[in-house]
C-alpha cells in the first residue's frame, strides 16, 4: 500500500489519507469545498461547493498519476438531495466522456457544515505489473430475462 497526497488539494483533516494506491486501485478519501490555498469552505453556493470538491479529487488523481477519465466508482454524499439536478450537469462534465458508477446518498451532515462530499475508486492496469487487462473482456455467459 502506498499513501498518496497533494499539497493541490486539502490536508487529510483526521487520522485518514487522502488517498491509498493498492495493486491497480488508487482508493480517495471523501472530499469535501475546502479551497486548499485558504483551509475554508470555498463557497456556500451548491455548484461552487461541487466544482470545488471535483477540483480536490482531480488533484489526488494527479498525484497519483491519474485524471478524472481513471475513476470507476464514485460516492457522493449530499446535505440535501434536492442539489441532485444542480449536480448531475457539473459532474458529468467533469468526468466527461465517461461515466462512472455512482452512488449519490443523502446524509444528515458533511464535515464544516458543506453540501457536499464525494470519493472515489480509480482504476489504472499499469499500476500493478501483473494487472489483467479488461479492454477487451468478452463476457462468458449472458443473463436472460425469463417471463414469469
Amino acid at each position: 500500500m502506498t499513501i498518496i497526497t497533494s499539497p493541490k488539494a486539502p490536508a487529510a483533516i483526521g487520522p485518514y489519507s487522502q488517498a491509498v494506491h493498492v495493486g491497480p486501485f488508487v482508493f480517495c478519501s471523501g472530499q469535501i469545498p475546502v479551497d486548499p490555498t485558504t483551509d475554508k469552505l470555498c463557497s456556500e453556493d451548491f455548484e461552487a461547493q461541487t466544482k470545488q470538491v471535483l477540483a480536490n479529487v482531480a488533484a489526488v488523481l494527479s498525484a497519483a498519476g491519474l485524471t478524472m477519465k481513471d475513476v470507476v466508482k464514485s460516492t457522493v454524499f449530499l446535505k440535501d438531495m434536492a442539489d441532485f439536478p444542480k449536480l448531475n450537469p457539473i459532474y458529468e462534465a467533469a468526468f466527461a466522456p465517461n461515466k462512472p458508477a455512482r452512488s449519490t446518498i443523502q446524509v444528515a451532515k458533511l464535515p464544516l457544515d458543506s453540501r457536499i462530499e464525494t470519493e472515489v475508486i480509480a482504476f489504472k492496469p499499469w499500476l500493478a505489473p501483473s494487472a489483467p487487462r479488461f479492454s477487451n473482456a468478452r463476457p462468458t455467459s449472458r443473463v436472460r430475462s425469463a417471463k414469469i
